[in-house]
């Protein structure tokens, strides 16, 4: 543990000085202070703490289906929330869904035995990644129930390496650990690690829930006009310039642009650049006229897993970056995919390549010749849409796996 913790310690000076010119690591600083004197101050003594951490954003919507289920089936427990990453406390700061939402102080021993002190948690929850050794130390020693859920393991990661002693000890800190696939919980037996049961994505019942109250969006729906839409969700630079491209092509279709990062200048960059019309969603309103409008650029948040509803074919973003985005988002309308080369790491993106429901692209002559065999042949669209919505369908059901578990002690 002296080099974990030592790692730590470097990670809050290296975080000190980053603030000095980084805002997020600004936000991540400042978000911290006097964080125990007001956790002491916010949650009274006495209460049944149900606490869920989440690293950021992502983690927090496969936290989602489960907080929710609590929050409707167990009201005795009062629901904290913790965030690592500003992107995700930030833009859930106010979730009604949680009685208390904070930062997670950071792992250090101290500050671990001031948080547990304070919330006395009878109930943890991990989502997905979140291994802190020291929490997690602490909670072995404690009577509080912990578990991991939604976790993915892969061969590489430090638990199966000769050094990873430390990590192997912290997987038997948990009560359960509940995996997303089957290759999962072989690595953890072959480390001796069997507490864990295969339940599956919670992401699947959130996004099924998602599109059961999917919002109308009346200014897409007056946009797409009856015609066949294209969304293009969560782009990139890269991913950009093959969309400037299949739109110059086919001057037929209609176009939705959602940006991974909405920067007014680099959205009028691409305005410029468009062969026909475009528009912006903030400056339109339900009664706008988009005769003449090829584009439409949703240059606001929150509002893409609405938008796939009206969605005929779907493009998702980050394949030639760090990763493709939320793929779930769009199949659960069952809305054949296309996306970027950079999706091994990611199971839903090769399971739906397998099942003909999505197709990789490196290239615009690729996504051009992808979007041309839909359009051109209406049975290989309807079963490659139909094939994606089915898909999602047969993956949920994790959350109701791990409430019976943690609420009934029950094996799954």
């Amino acid at each position: 543990m002296i080099l974990y913790n030592t790692a730590i310690f470097l990670f809050l000076l290296g975080a000190r000085i980053a603030a000095q010119f980084n805002p997020k690591a600004k936000c991540w600083l400042q978000g911290r202070r006097r964080i125990f004197e007001r956790l002491r101050r916010t949650i009274p003594e006495g209460e049944r703490i149900f606490w869920i951490h989440c690293a950021s954003l992502g983690e927090f919507e496969q936290g989602r289906p489960l907080i929710e289920a609590i929050r409707a089936e167990h009201p005795e427990y009062k629901i904290l929330l913790t965030f690592f990453s500003p992107s995700g406390y930030e833009i859930r700061k106010d979730y009604p869904g949680a009685d208390y939402i904070f930062y997670l102080p950071a792992d250090t021993p101290r500050n671990v035995r001031r948080f547990l002190e304070i919330v006395r948690p009878e109930i943890a929850v991990f989502v997905k990644y979140e291994f802190w050794l020291n929490y997690l130390r602490q909670l072995g020693r404690s009577s509080c129930r912990t578990f991991i859920i939604s976790a993915i393991f892969r061969s590489e990661a430090p638990f199966f390496k000769w050094y990873g002693g430390i990590f192997r000890k912290a997987l038997k800190c948990f009560e359960q650990i509940f995996v997303q696939n089957m290759d999962s919980g072989l690595l953890l037996n072959s480390i001796g690690v069997s507490a864990t049961s295969m339940v599956g994505d919670t992401r699947f019942d959130r996004v099924s829930a998602i599109a059961a109250a999917a919002k109308p969006l009346p200014v897409v729906e007056r946009f797409a006009a009856g015609q066949p839409l294209f969304i293009a969700g969560s782009t990139w630079p890269p991913d950009e310039e093959m969309l400037l491209a299949l739109i110059a092509a086919h001057p037929e279709i209609r176009f939705v642009i959602a940006p991974h990062e909405i920067d007014r200048t680099r959205i009028e960059s691409l305005c410029s650049r468009l062969p026909r019309p475009s528009a912006l969603y903030t400056a339109s309103a339900p009664e706008s006229d988009f005769t003449d409008t090829q584009v439409l650029f949703l240059d606001t948040m929150g509002m893409l897993s609405s938008a796939y509803r009206y969605a005929r074919y779907a493009y998702v973003g980050g394949g030639f970056g760090v990763g493709i985005h939320n793929l779930l988002e769009a199949a659960v309308f069952g809305v054949p995919l296309a996306f970027g080369p950079n999706h091994r790491r990611f199971r839903e993106a090769l399971e739906l390549i397998a099942l003909g429901a999505a197709q990789e692209i490196s290239s615009f002559a690729e996504l051009d010749a992808w979007f041309t065999a839909l359009e051109s042949d209406p049975a290989h669209y309807t079963q490659a849409g139909s094939r994606a919505a089915r898909y999602i369908i047969e993956h949920k059901g994790a959350t109701e796996k791990i409430m019976q578990h943690i609420f009934s002690r029950k094996p799954v």
